[in-house]
């Protein structure tokens, strides 16, 4: 018996979430359906992170233990072999037995990705958030910068748990011209949930003129206060890494 890191990459679109929930189908659920094809026989499998419904992931980090007695790579492919085509096992690790893969990461990343077109676009738009007109990259970056350090982000998120904290450590926030695209990527050691999609719609708001940056600066300072209105669409969101210490 040993215990295996995985890197798993997704498409949300099909899928109400990655916590496996009862008669819908989950990515937990899908992995686990795999696994039980290889002889694995625990309850679940620990993950670094939840992710929406819709909301993607080229990063996530799952751990499990399992009786195998070849190479990490053949049991990549055996997953892959088992897995739908909106899954895919990228990488596979042996690792510690003690690892978790949510309560020892240091950081996740994601991105957010934003179309600016007047028109719409059914294919661009099934892994972004159109919008028009275009957001003032200058007041995007402003208003990014704000969010980095340790806040109080209740305004814009939830904890996991009843009455857990809603402080948290933004490390890096910045917005990335590529072009069609206003790409947010953003760094934390955790994030509240729905706190990442709602600073992408607070921000497109201040690009585009309807809010203000002052707006932003009062959430923070008196996070007590109601929580921030809007919530930008999941399928424009990806968990793309999670970070641990290096052995």
């Amino acid at each position: 018996m040993a215990r295996y890191q995985v890197i798993l990459a997704y498409d949300g679109t099909q899928f109400h979430g990655s916590q496996r929930q009862l008669e819908v189908r989950t990515v937990q659920g899908v992995v686990e359906d795999a696994l039980r094809e290889l002889n694995w026989a625990d309850e679940s499998i620990v993950m670094a992170g939840r992710t929406d419904t819709g909301v993607h992931a080229t990063g996530q980090v799952l751990a499990f233990d399992l009786v195998w007695r070849h190479p990490p790579e053949d049991l990549r492919n055996a997953l892959n072999a088992l897995l739908p085509s909106d899954v895919s096992v990228r990488h596979v690790a042996e690792c510690s037995p003690e690892f978790h893969p949510r309560y020892d990461a240091l950081s996740r990343t994601y991105r957010y990705r934003v179309l600016v077109d007047p028109v719409r676009n059914p294919l661009e738009e099934r892994f972004s958030w159109r919008v028009w007109p275009t957001p003032a990259l200058d007041r995007l970056q402003a208003v990014a910068e704000l969010f980095i350090g340790i806040h109080d982000f209740a305004a814009f998120g939830s904890p996991m748990r009843a009455g857990g904290s809603t402080v948290r450590e933004v490390t890096a926030a910045s917005w990335h011209p590529t072009g069609d695209y206003l790409v947010f990527a953003v760094k934390a050691n955790a994030f509240l949930y729905h706190m990442v999609r709602r600073l992408a719609h607070v921000q497109v708001m201040i690009g585009q003129g309807v809010l203000q940056v002052e707006h932003i600066r009062k959430y923070l300072e008196s996070p007590e206060g109601p929580p921030i209105q809007g919530l930008a669409p999941p399928q424009a969101l990806t968990l793309v890494e999670v970070e641990y210490l290096r052995e």
